[in-house]
């Protein structure tokens, strides 16, 4: 692609990927800064990028890289398939003629519903790989011109953004001397469902004037679901969960919403000393944080100015089709605290001191979800599984876990997660290696590593270190005296009836005398 040029001029070589990212990364940075040099530029002659060598190289590099290229659309292809067997420059050469022809014509996607944590379904849409790599290709075009416009206070499904940023944000505003205490916590019900194709369209020609490029968008809009039963349903609202250009069509729709604050922030609020008049006045002052189709709105005033806003929000979103979902929309002061992005938002006393501070932690919400999955992957059913590939499966769902809440004060949490997750795991060890450690109590230490290294490696041996044995051990020795109806003092409690050290002694040593004399297994 030449240095200074803006459309393909038909070149036919297929790049390398490291090639292709160069030239598309160079394109987009000018798209980006002739968009944010001019604020009211539409883009024309847009369309010829989407179908560029270079430009679908990156868009299939990103769809075989994803966690979900081998998840297959209506055609049952997958990346893996395509590589295997038809070749991907087959691929890419069809989809490029297609487009280029003007022939190209999105399919249906292949719905799926995925449980949510409270009870309800959610729907999935995938699209075909096909239909993946040309929404790759058009999000690698119209990403960095939109970016331009879109609003500090978005933060979900944006480059070098997180929902950590949000976080921080939403700590640094209610802190200190800001006094942003009442919240407007909203969320929009069914919000990637019910998106008006008609708003949405009018917010993209805002900035692209290629009519091919927003005839594309509308196509996919338009593609429909096809059911788990095979029947095809019609999509006239909304933007399907599941597809690479979803997430940007939703920021480009909600992007009204940052607008409307936006645009009042920058009039009314945004010197200090806008503000200290505005409170002087007995107005508020407020500010909107948005990550997706989650956001809050901190106010700095009374909890009536934060109860006014949940109707200017519902009057911005109403030309969109949107509404905000009751069950999920409150308002609520920074004491009381409220969950956002998983966290637990709330402002407490310091202990031993006077001094108030505000603490994110992990929800209850989210332990709960992770104490839930460590006991999945625990379950009697995966007693099948290797114990070094239980681990390995443990250790990616609680290490990503904790990365994400790091941010925070979560070492209470932490330990009380981790007791769940060594208790689940202690009591799978016990049960899958009932047999081989039926003699534990009798067994020297190395030799029952021994054992369980020579059936599954050295991984899982060296987990069964010391401490897990100790405890089989004592709760056997425990329950064999339990048999008995013998009283046992609890561990670091009084216990009204302790049991007679000569009696115990003798007990136990009945107990290993009896082990001895079985064969170990």
């Amino acid at each position: 692609m030449s240095e200074d040029a803006l459309v393909n001029t038909g070149a036919v070589s297929w790049p390398d990927p490291y090639s292709a990212g160069v030239a598309v990364r160079r394109m987009q940075t000018k798209l980006h800064l002739w968009a944010t040099q001019d604020p009211g530029r539409r883009f024309d002659d847009l369309f010829n990028l989407v179908y560029d060598p270079a430009f679908l190289t990156v868009a299939w590099e990103r769809v075989s890289t994803n966690k979900g290229a081998n998840t297959p659309g209506i055609d049952k292809a997958t990346a893996a398939g395509v590589e295997a067997w038809n070749g991907v420059l087959g691929l890419l050469g069809h989809i490029r003629e297609e487009l280029k022809s003007g022939s190209f014509r999105p399919v249906e996607v292949r719905r799926v519903l995925i449980p949510k944590s409270n009870g309800k379904l959610r729907k999935l849409g995938i699209p075909t790989l096909a239909d993946r790599v040309v929404q790759a290709s058009l999000k690698l075009v119209l990403e960095p011109i939109f970016e331009a416009g879109f609003k500090p206070c978005s933060y979900g499904f944006r480059p070098n953004r997180r929902a950590h940023d949000a976080i921080a944000e939403i700590h640094s505003l209610a802190s200190g001397a800001s006094n942003y205490h009442w919240i407007l916590e909203a969320d929009i019900k069914a919000c990637f469902d019910e998106i008006s194709h008609t708003a949405l369209v009018e917010r993209l020609r805002v900035r692209i004037k290629d009519k091919r490029v927003c005839a594309l968008v509308k196509a996919f809009l338009k593609s429909g679901v096809l059911t788990e039963l095979g029947d095809r349903e019609e999509t006239h609202t909304g933007t399907p969960q599941g597809g690479i250009l979803s997430p940007l069509l939703a920021n480009i729709a909600l992007s009204a919403l940052d607008d409307h604050f936006g645009q009042i922030w920058q009039q009314q609020m945004s010197t200090s000393y806008q503000r200290r008049k505005r409170r002087r006045n007995g107005e508020a002052n407020f500010k909107i944080i948005r990550y997706a189709d989650d956001f809050v709105i901190m106010v700095s005033g009374d909890r009536h100015h934060a109860e006014e806003l949940r109707e200017e929000v519902a009057a911005v979103l109403a030309p969109l089709g949107l509404r905000l979902a009751p069950e999920k929309t409150a308002v609520v002061h920074i004491d009381e605290g409220f969950d956002f992005l998983g966290f637990h938002i709330r402002r407490q006393r310091k202990r031993g001191t006077q001094k108030w501070y505000v603490y994110t932690k992990p929800s209850k919400k989210a332990i709960q979800a992770i104490k839930d999955k460590v006991s999945v992957k625990t379950y009697r059913s995966t007693r099948h599984q290797d114990l070094d590939e239980l681990l390995r499966g443990l250790n990616m769902s609680l290490g990503g876990w904790a990365n994400y809440f790091r941010h925070g004060v979560s070492k209470a949490t932490f330990g009380a997660v981790d007791h769940h997750a060594w208790n689940r795991l202690m009591r799978w060890i016990r049960a899958k290696y009932a047999g081989k450690t039926e003699s534990a109590d009798a067994l020297d230490q190395g030799q029952i590593r021994g054992q369980v290294q020579a059936e599954h490696g050295r991984d899982a041996a060296s987990l069964l270190r010391r401490r897990v044995e100790v405890r089989l051990q004592r709760s056997r020795v425990h329950r064999r005296i339990q048999r008995r109806r013998v009283p046992l003092p609890l561990s670091r409690q009084q216990h009204p009836g302790p049991v007679d050290p000569e009696t115990a002694s003798h007990i136990v040593a009945e107990v290993r005398a009896r082990h001895m004399e079985r064969p170990v297994r």
